[in-house]
């Protein structure tokens, strides 16, 4: 195992300085207020939205998940990364509508464009999916990453898996209580330099150990390079087609990705997650203008294409170095005496290259990239949550607190958040794989969240009661599944009898019954909005499509320019040229 040399821990020791200098800076500014505190004054440019918003994203699923999924499926899981189109819908569709109706966080918008009541449920879905994703999620990766890189830590009977979780929280949570999402976007945009670079650097010295691209490709194969075909069961002639069984037909997947799932399930995940999500939109928010805001998605945009390269083909050049044999210590990991592929082990994907590849001083580089990775996440949930808590929550409870308690408030919030988080993670350890893991939760609470904001602001004939209904249908059908799929995961040795309700709901494969809460949830809003009164519109001017007024539409018009139009057509010609590229 390689060992990290002096100037390694420099660097390292380096980096920290930096985000302690940039989080004193925020904090200097001030927090006096909840706008401070909550969106940095509303006052940040282009880059740090852009930055903060990618910084946030990749995180710790990334650095361990995405990898690790890189090991044992090839770029089968690009598909998520190559959603950077739906930065483009948040900049184009979504920004305009969130800007006028000047709001904290997206359960106060719903409130603005449906009722009181959507607000409130949408902020307990939205800590909810915080609490099962991103924060143990997070705390996950960070002890996953110190258990490679210092195996032989132990303190008080903890072992290096949960050291390293405590410090990353503890650090983060530092300068995310006291800096509020000033210091956070600050810290994150540098962050986000450090994190790419570090990226680069172990595909570049991984190809090296490896012997270079044309070499990757033969030891790994075309199937791990085939964006068109995900990994079906043997026997399966399409992957439009459901596993057929002793003859009859069964909806369900084991540890693959079909099309059907990529094509219908997984652009609903992307557009909930980048144009409704609070942990992503509050940078948006936080902008100075619509222009600044448009501007900044538009960056991270580009930059959210670079996962592809940092973190899935380094996950492949692991897979192949312990294919090949060439380096002795990823076969041991890898595969098992019989030559089986230790999925559960993949997920050291990228800290093992980190480890074994890199040279004395590159390593302290993208050691501190991962720290990045994993603050810069954490910190990004922190922020969000602690401002839907209080925005949400405590002003109703106490619409006369002052600005600083709203302050105090947010911070408290935080820890209480991470201490949930941290007794959910054993659930997340008996997991296929984490990022497996994350994209099956958001699955399921990704639905009825999409098609009340999307529907919400292209038809506005649609109401209070239709979003209602929609999300407390949608919750219910996703928490099933987690109740039904928690004891799989948590209880060693557990299934349910084959052939079983309970067996058949769990083997449901997540995306198809991510794709049937969506139909659903679209036909509850629709009827229910229908038997019932229309809205005012009077109320939601501004907020859709049909209600906008013509001074509406010439601010945004004013908002952009022919090179916004040219970069986001430069992205969408470079997803259009992956697709092409990978197929094996």
């Amino acid at each position: 195992m390689g060992a990290l040399y002096t100037i390694d821990w420099i660097i390292v020791g380096l980096y920290f300085l930096l985000i302690a200098f940039l989080a004193w800076l925020a904090i200097k500014q001030g927090q006096k207020t909840s706008t401070d505190y909550f969106l940095a004054g509303r006052h940040l440019g282009w880059f740090i939205v852009g930055a903060s918003i990618f910084s946030s994203n990749i995180g710790s699923e990334h650095l361990v998940g995405l990898a690790g999924s890189g090991a044992t499926d090839g770029v089968a899981m690009a598909h998520y990364e190559l959603h950077a189109w739906c930065l483009l819908v948040l900049a184009w569709v979504m920004v305009p509508f969130y800007m006028r109706a000047k709001v904290f966080t997206m359960p106060e918008f719903l409130e603005k464009r449906f009722s009181p009541e959507s607000r409130t449920f949408l902020s307990v879905i939205s800590l909810v999916a915080y609490i099962l994703t991103k924060i143990a999620v997070g705390i996950f990766a960070g002890g996953v990453v110190f258990s490679v890189l210092l195996p032989d830590i132990h303190f008080l009977g903890l072992d290096s898996f949960w050291i390293g979780s405590i410090l990353v929280i503890v650090i983060t949570g530092i300068y995310t209580i006291l800096g509020g999402l000033r210091a956070v976007a600050y810290t994150e945009a540098v962050q986000t330099i450090i994190l790419i670079l570090g990226g680069v650097l172990v595909t570049i010295f991984g190809l090296k150990a490896l012997g270079g691209w044309s070499e990757l490709r033969s030891i790994a194969g075309s199937e791990m390079f085939n964006l068109w075909k995900p990994l079906v069961p043997e026997g399966v002639k399409s992957t439009w087609e459901p596993v057929k069984e002793a003859g009859r037909m069964a909806w369900y997947f084991n540890d693959n990705y079909p099309w059907l799932g990529m094509l219908f399930c997984a652009p609903v995940v992307g557009l909930w997650y980048w144009c409704t999500d609070q942990y992503i939109v509050q940078r948006a928010l936080g902008a100075k203008d619509e222009r600044e805001a448009r501007r900044g998605a538009i960056t991270a945009s580009f930059f959210k294409l670079s996962p592809v390269f940092i973190f899935i083909i380094p996950g492949i050049i692991a897979f192949a170095l312990a294919k090949s044999g060439k380096i002795l210590a990823f076969q041991q990991e890898f595969f098992g005496p019989a030559g089986e592929l230790i999925r559960d082990n993949a997920q050291k994907a990228f800290p093992l290259l980190v480890a074994h590849v890199l040279p004395v001083g590159v390593r302290g580089i993208v050691v501190a990239g991962l720290l990045a990775a994993l603050m810069s996440s954490l910190s990004g949930v922190f922020n969000a949550s602690s401002t839907l808590f209080t925005m949400d929550f405590y002003t109703k409870i106490n619409p006369k607190a002052s600005q600083q308690q709203l302050v105090w408030v947010g911070r408290l919030a935080t820890t209480v958040m991470v201490l949930i988080g941290l007794a959910w993670i054993p659930v997340i350890r008996g997991g296929k794989g984490l990022y497996d893991y994350l994209q099956g939760v958001q699955a399921y609470l990704a639905p009825p969240i999409f098609v009340v904001f999307f529907l919400g602001v292209f038809m506005k004939r649609l109401n209070g009661k239709g979003c209602l209904a929609a999300l407390i249908t949608g919750f219910i059908l996703g928490i099933f599944r987690l109740a039904v799929d928690t004891p799989v995961k948590l209880i060693k040795g557990f299934s349910y009898p084959e052939g079983s309700f309970w067996w058949i709901i769990n083997n449901i494969y997540f995306q198809y019954y991510s794709i049937f809460i969506f139909i659903i949830c679209i036909l509850v809003m629709i009827v229910v909005s229908y038997l019932t009164a229309p809205p005012d519109y009077e109320k939601i001017q501004g907020l859709t499509y049909g209600t906008r007024t013509i001074e509406d539409k010439k601010r945004s018009r004013a908002s952009w320019g022919t090179g916004d139009v040219i970069a986001s057509l430069i992205l969408l010609s470079a997803i259009v040229w992956a697709y092409l590229y990978f197929r094996g």
